[in-house]
């Protein structure tokens, strides 16, 4: 599972290894650290508490995929746009305090 990360013109990706137990903290951090590299604080941004839901989304769990991200989408996020594209791929878009705009994009494996 691939989740790319895009702050208006940087962008990084980052490996999920094994998506019933995703490393939430490690990845958090990266993209904590992209942002300030930046002079972007995500503090508004649950970045934490939204990655944990888009990777059981994306990876399906009890009731199979797509079915969990599209009941994400369906549901919302706080301040992100979250949006379902087929062939499982899940986006997440959310304006910084500066201004900028953070996406996030799960791809699945399969």
């Amino acid at each position: 599972m691939e989740l790319d990360v895009r702050i208006n013109d940087k962008s990084t990706s980052i490996i999920i290894g094994d998506p019933y137990r995703p490393d939430v903290e490690g990845i958090t951090r990266r993209i904590s650290e992209m942002a300030a590299a930046g002079g972007i604080r995500l503090n508004d941004l649950d970045v934490r508490g939204l990655l944990p839901q888009m990777v059981r989304g994306v990876a399906g769990c009890e009731e199979g995929c797509p079915a969990n991200a599209k009941d994400l989408v369906e549901k919302g996020y706080g301040p992100f746009e979250l949006e379902y594209i087929e062939g499982g791929i899940l986006t997440a878009q959310a304006r910084t305090k500066e201004g900028l705009t953070l996406l996030l994009k799960l791809f699945p494996d399969f």
